[in-house]
């Protein structure tokens, strides 16, 4: 197992439910997006994504949110998919805007589209296997 050192991340990490197809696409849209190379990428089934879960005191066992690890800070639900697009700038950076919804209400509406991802987008069999070119964004 690759022992991954929190404290010596340099770019945030996504972890992502690699087998869910919205949660692949989302992947998919930052790669495109995210010129500079800022961040990086496990799926929450890997052995780097359960061992960040583990270190920041998360279950491990049900996968209910993406999760971001920016530095020593943990980022789950809206919070999230925010966070990601402050960190992306540009103008992808307006959408942080919506932080201003109240967190509870933000969150609901994620819960709601976590709990029917697989039925409305699908899911796969096994964890996306990334481009050639993006394969060193991939813990």
């Amino acid at each position: 197992m690759q022992i991954i050192n929190i404290t010596e991340l340099v770019h945030p990490v996504s972890l992502f439910d690699g087998v869910c197809n919205l949660c692949n696409a989302s992947v998919q849209w930052v790669l495109q997006k995210d010129k500079k190379g800022v961040f990086r990428f496990a799926a929450l089934q890997s052995e780097t994504g359960q061992q960040l879960m583990e270190s920041h005191g998360m279950s491990t066992e049900k996968i209910e949110t993406v999760v971001l690890v920016s530095g020593q800070k943990v980022f789950t639900h809206s919070d999230a998919p925010l966070e990601l697009v402050r960190l992306l700038g540009g103008g992808w950076s307006v959408l942080y805007l919506f932080r201003w919804i109240p967190k509870r209400l933000r969150d609901a509406v994620y819960r709601f589209v976590a709990r029917n991802r697989y039925r409305w987008f699908g899911e796969k069999a096994t964890c996306m296997m990334p481009k050639p070119e993006w394969k060193g964004r991939f813990l």
